[in-house]
């Protein structure tokens, strides 16, 4: 009796969890389907932003990015995933900056764990989400961030000359005017100091009219007799 019992007991258990079972088949009928048919909806495949794919640098409108090339992001990787080399530039007011130079990324050995990004100073990185990068060599992984031409820097402009008042005008032009009085005054006074001592430069002859001839030079009569 008892295993009689016990033989209808454990087919409802059996009947319980398959009603359970098919209760959740049920429900994933109804399911929107996740499944994505990749490569054909290229076009309309929706990833993530939070997905990291592959690090890259930010840039802004005019084709700069923030990095400065202080090194912490090479200095925090744990794979040495990143290298950096910097330069020295002259600047157009004649300091020196130190510029990044080259920055170099394997995505090859990269965990993805972003303390790049978290600890950037400048919040120059950011990871992407472009999934395809699938190569045939591992060489193809090593990428150069600022492969971007690095726009020219413009020089700093002139300050302007603030405009000259009126009363700062005529100030100068009364100081013009009295510093050629006084060169005129002092050749003057030269030239009556020359004729005093007898000094005075002879007179230049004056130059004939146009069409007449020079006078002839006097000659000495007694001589002559």
């Amino acid at each position: 009796m008892s295993s009689i019992k016990e033989y209808f007991s454990s087919v409802g258990k059996g009947l319980k969890s398959l009603a359970q079972g098919m209760q959740v088949t049920g429900k994933e009928l109804v399911t929107p389907k996740v499944t994505e048919c990749y490569p054909e909806n290229r076009a309309t495949l929706n990833i993530s932003d939070r997905f990291r794919a592959e690090l890259t640098l930010k840039y802004d409108a005019e084709g700069r990015h923030k990095c400065i090339g202080c090194g912490i992001c090479q200095m925090n990787c744990p794979n040495g995933t990143i290298q950096l080399t910097t330069k020295m530039v002259e600047l157009p007011d004649g300091k020196k900056k130190r510029v990044l130079d080259k920055y170099m990324y394997d995505l090859g050995s990269c965990t993805f764990c972003m303390l790049c990004v978290t600890t950037c100073p400048q919040d120059a990185l950011e990871f992407s989400n472009d999934f395809e990068q699938a190569v045939f060599t591992r060489d193809a992984l090593i990428k150069k961030l600022n492969y971007r031409p690095e726009p020219a820097t413009p020089a700093p402009a002139a300050p302007a000359k603030p405009a000259m008042s009126p009363e700062e005008l005529a100030r100068i032009k009364a100081e013009a005017l009295a510093k050629a009085a006084k060169i005129k005054a002092e050749r003057a006074a030269a030239a009556a100091k020359a004729a005093a001592d007898g000094n005075a430069p002879a007179a230049k002859p004056e130059a004939p009219a146009a069409g007449t001839k020079p006078a002839a030079p006097a000659t000495d009569n007694t001589a002559n007799k």
